[in-house]
């Protein structure tokens, strides 16, 4: 049966949520660009993937 809101303190309720908070994802710098990426995941920035190139990535021309 649940208890009575006003019964848990903050504290107590707070120790049983400790275990529920987010965690960073694991965040690596790509070795041919410098840019940070998720771990084994292509680089969005380069578009390479263990050393080698996987995706074309398009540059964005600047318009004047």
């Amino acid at each position: 049966m649940a208890v009575p809101f006003r019964r848990v303190s903050k504290m107590k309720k707070g120790m049983r949520r400790s275990h529920q908070a987010l965690s960073v994802p694991g965040m690596i710098t790509c070795p041919n660009c410098g840019e940070l990426t998720l771990a084994h995941r292509v680089c969005g920035n380069c578009g390479y993937y263990k050393g080698r190139q996987v995706v074309e990535i398009k540059k964005a021309e600047d318009a004047e």
